[in-house]
């Protein structure tokens, strides 16, 4: 919070044009408060740039990307120049955020303060995320700063990947360990052996490594959810499960909740947190979006004593921004899922490091890291027209000769609905799931054409 005394002087530098009253007496730290608040004429917005890039997968996350996401290669790094010089820089990972930037967004913001645009979420992730660079930069303060009052020094952080065979999530959570991280969270999905996945990956991790599951409500109801999630507590690595039914489903994720000892997580919003806390649906939740949003939620949460993981996706750029909401906000306990972890390149000059689970809260100007120049001259590409989705499969494949093909486009939601009818096999153990590539045949054709409308399953 700002004092009433520095909101005075800032009133009197900014009314009197960015000039202090003269004959007023003030000593001398009060006269430096006065100059700083002056100097916010020169927080005019001079310049917006945006320049996408094209960022590869590693090779262990790019096989699973590639046969799902493949659209996340593309970023747009947005940057703000100020009337004094001040540069700031911010991201929107483009076919996967809270909110894009957009011309008219740019149109909007040129000209004005950027002070006064800082909490405007609809402004877009790279913009925003910008205008906090830029600010924090031209004050000579880090982005936590703007945002409220550091209360960690330290905050967490987890790795990430999509769904994946076995042994490449026990991979990368062996490369996530020794890398620093305690924390991998991944999707748990039908079409692999989810039990085998933990078993592998428990076996390269010590137990205070934890792995957090998201199902994305694949697990149906609460009848079939508990006997899947009563098995995978048994191993200690097992932390948290994130929307393991549909979230609107009260009664059954209580009763999740109450039949293991894995923490239960749901998104904000959906029930109602006023439900969630009074029906005691879930133990924490996945915060994300926008400044404004993100501080809302996070406020909450601290009201009501529940913890929370910050999800905030991109590159380190992305990641450098979340480590400020992380310090100010108390209950951003749970590991924060910033997916940097990725990319070949975080586009940062320096790394963020994580050690003991934790990275450090920065408290350079700005978001307190700097862009790697020649990294991003190499990977520029031309904006796409829209979204690329090249055709592809995934083929389902069971030990008793049944195979499932799954178009590109809204597994989750095919699973979901045809899962709910019973007209594709719930999970199973020894299931397995390839990336089935366009062989340019006619037969390959058809059966895309066909899975398109709904997964095909062949017995």
């Amino acid at each position: 919070m700002i004092s009433n005394r520095r909101q005075f002087l800032q009133s009197m530098a900014f009314g009197a044009g960015g000039m202090s009253l003269p004959g007023l007496f003030l000593d001398r730290s009060i006269a430096q408060e006065v100059k700083r608040a002056a100097s916010t004429a020169s927080l005019e917005i001079a310049g917006i740039e945006r320049t996408t890039l094209h960022v590869p997968f590693r090779e262990v996350p790019g096989r699973a990307m590639s046969r799902e996401l493949p659209h996340w290669r593309y970023t747009e790094l947005c940057e703000v120049v100020l009337k004094s010089g001040a540069r700031g820089f911010g991201e929107t990972l483009l076919y996967y955020t809270w909110g894009p930037t957009g011309d008219d967004d740019v149109k909007r913001a040129m000209g004005k303060n950027a002070a006064a645009l800082l909490w405007d979420d609809s402004l877009g992730a790279g913009l925003q995320t910008a205008l906090f660079d830029a600010v924090g930069r031209a004050m000579g303060v880090p982005v936590h700063a703007l945002l409220g009052q550091k209360v960690n020094e330290r905050t967490p952080l987890s790795w990430w990947n999509i769904d994946t065979s076995p042994e490449d999530m026990a991979s990368e959570c062996a490369t996530a360990f020794k890398e620093g991280y305690l924390s991998y969270k991944t999707k748990g999905r039908p079409w692999f052996d989810i039990w085998k996945q933990v078993e592998e990956s428990a076996k390269v991790v010590p137990e205070n490594f934890k792995i957090d599951m998201d199902f994305n409500a694949t697990l149906l109801d609460a009848e079939r959810a508990i006997p899947i999630c009563k098995e995978l507590e048994k191993y200690p690595q097992i932390d948290i499960y994130e929307s393991p039914i549909p979230q609107s489903d009260v009664v059954g994720n209580r009763a999740i909740r109450e039949a293991t000892r894995v923490q239960i997580a749901l998104h904000y919003g959906t029930p109602s947190p006023e439900v969630v806390v009074r029906e005691q649906v879930c133990d924490g939740f996945v915060v994300g979006g926008g400044a404004s949003r993100v501080m809302h939620q996070g406020h909450f949460c601290q009201e009501v004593d529940m913890p929370f993981w910050l999800q905030l996706v991109g590159t380190g750029i992305t990641a450098a921004f979340s480590l400020h909401f992380g310090g100010v906000l108390k209950k951003a306990s749970w590991p924060a899922v910033n997916c940097h972890q990725l990319y070949t390149h975080k586009l940062l000059a320096e790394p963020i490091e994580v050690k003991n689970g934790h990275a450090t809260v920065p408290d350079g100007a700005g978001l307190g890291f700097e862009l790697d120049r020649d990294a991003i001259e190499k990977l520029k590409v031309e904006k796409p027209a829209k979204r690329p989705d090249p055709a592809r499969m995934v083929e389902v494949s069971w030990p008793d000769g049944r195979r499932l093909y799954l178009a590109s486009n809204n597994q989750v939601n095919f699973v979901l609905n045809a899962g709910m009818n019973g007209t594709i096999p719930f999970y199973e153990r020894d299931v397995d799931a390839r990336l089935y590539s366009d062989d340019g045949s006619e037969e390959w054709r058809a059966l895309y054409n066909e899975a398109c409308k709904a997964p095909v399953l062949v017995k």
